[in-house]
């Protein structure tokens, strides 16, 4: 006996979708919904057996209650043209005795022949490019990473200025000992203006030296 498609189980979503990312491992979940007062079997399959793992791939749902299968797609090395997938599942339910056990499950018992209420809900497969991340949490990574080199940044700058201080107070004193050389060497003694030169460079040595 057969079923009208989904009266059994109640299939969510109603395809597999999956953010597709290459050499990666994706997975996507089902869940199984028995609608009604009976014991219901089901068993996953794919036409691309390979490519997925389904676990459970069959099992069995109480009445009234749900049950998750987790598919996952194996890395990939390539995408597919136009990220379009042909591959698809078929969930198939039965109804069954209450005492059946898991691993006693078998394919003969989703045949109509069988005399069970069956029941079969093809799914379909769809890629979707992989999910961006959102702008809070660039933000977050972006304010994260700035106040981690902050403190980094502030000691090299730190460092370039005292460098080009201790270089500059170096040229400074270079120049005053010309002068003082300069100056000695005249044999009129020291003019106003050498004297005021003098005490300039001297007042902007200590300027420096005290940054």
């Amino acid at each position: 006996m057969s079923s009208e498609s989904g009266e059994l189980l109640g299939i969510d979503p109603a395809e597999l979708l999956f953010a597709f990312e290459l050499k990666k491992q994706i997975s996507c979940s089902l869940h199984l919904t028995n609608k009604t007062d009976e014991y219901v079997a089901f068993k996953v399959k794919t036409t691309s057996p390979k490519k997925y793992c389904v676990r459970p791939n069959n099992g069995i749902v109480e009445p009234r209650s749900t049950s998750d299968v987790l598919v996952t797609m194996q890395a990939q090395k390539e995408a597919p043209p136009d990220m379009q997938c042909k591959d698809k599942f078929l969930v198939q339910s039965a109804i069954v005795k209450q005492d059946l056990a898991q691993k006693d499950i078998t394919g003969d018992m989703f045949t109509k022949e069988s005399g069970n209420v069956v029941d079969e809900v093809k799914l379909k497969v769809v890629y979707a490019p992989p999910q961006p991340t959102s702008l809070n949490e660039r933000s977050d990574e972006g304010l994260g990473s700035l106040s981690y080199q902050e403190p980094l940044v502030l000691i090299s700058n730190l460092k370039e200025e005292k460098n080009s201080v201790i270089q500059q107070n170096k040229k400074l004193q270079e120049e005053l000992d010309l002068l003082r050389r300069a100056i000695g060497s005249r044999h009129g003694g020291f003019s106003l203006g050498f004297v005021l030169l003098i005490a300039i460079l001297g007042i902007l040595l200590g300027l420096l030296i005290k940054r």
